[in-house]
């Protein structure tokens, strides 16, 4: 069948190798379940992703464990936005709107929810089984209910800030990139070409991680190599601002 690795990028470029997922599968359900990770050295706070890293079941997820996901979202023109209630109409914003949001879910069944958010938290169940029965639409389960009609709101909501704020879509945006820069530099750090033929569970998971160390110990040399031409050029008189990026540096002789 084989298997996809899924890993997440730091904003310094480190990667956090996670785990391999089989391949098909929408990748948003196993995004949560990795920062669940007591051992990551990194606790992110905010989590930038594609199409595939979100669903409304998986927004519901985040917003409940604090973790803020910026998704660039390819077709969110055509997604859903709910109203709060049938009745409500917006002056400017109203054909945004084709769908009323559910409330009797979420009042009912809010209590209910709790509990499981807990148990992902303390380790106890796996986020990604979760995601993945919750979103399976189901009138019989309530749960199921709460975290679609609850997810529409967390959705909706995003989607109306992602459009009318350019300064909460730049960093979704630059962080993905970053994220897509770093494969490219992993991928060219790699040997034997980009399928691991080998039946042994242990090999992918050790060419992934050596991988990952060769790429971060290449970036490491870079930041030195950098730093050292930034002392010695501060050294000959250069001003250097503390700003600088890493990919452009703006210097100016004093």
């Amino acid at each position: 069948m084989g298997a996809v690795a899924y890993r997440h990028v730091a904003d310094h470029y480190i990667a956090v190798f996670c785990d391999f997922l089989p391949p098909g599968i929408w990748e948003g359900i196993y995004g949560i379940e990795a920062l669940m990770e007591p051992q990551l050295s990194i606790q992110a706070d905010t989590v930038c992703s594609d199409t595939q890293g979100q669903s409304a079941v998986v927004l519901a997820f985040a917003r409940v464990l604090g973790i803020r996901l910026l998704p660039r979202i390819r077709n969110w023109k055509e997604l859903q936005r709910y109203r709060p209630r049938a009745g409500v109409r917006y002056r400017h914003i109203d054909s945004l709107f084709r769908a009323t949001v559910d409330g009797k879910p979420i009042r009912e069944h809010w209590k209910d929810w709790m509990p499981l958010i807990l148990s992902v938290q303390a380790g106890k169940v796996s986020s990604s089984s979760l995601i993945r029965q919750l979103s399976h639409r189901s009138q019989a389960n309530p749960l199921a209910r709460f975290a679609e009609e609850f997810g529409n709101v967390e959705r909706s909501m995003f989607l109306l800030t992602w459009i009318s704020n350019p300064a909460m879509r730049q960093p979704g945006t630059a962080m993905t990139n970053q994220v897509e820069g770093y494969h490219r530099f992993s991928k060219g750090r790699s040997f034997g070409g980009e399928v691991i033929a080998e039946n042994d569970p242990d090999e992918p998971q050790q060419h992934i991680r050596y991988n990952d160390l060769l790429a971060s110990a290449v970036i490491l040399q870079n930041v030195i190599d950098r730093t050292k031409i930034i002392e010695d050029l501060r050294r000959e008189g250069w001003t250097i601002t503390d700003e600088v990026s890493p990919s452009s540096a703006r210097i100016g002789r004093r």
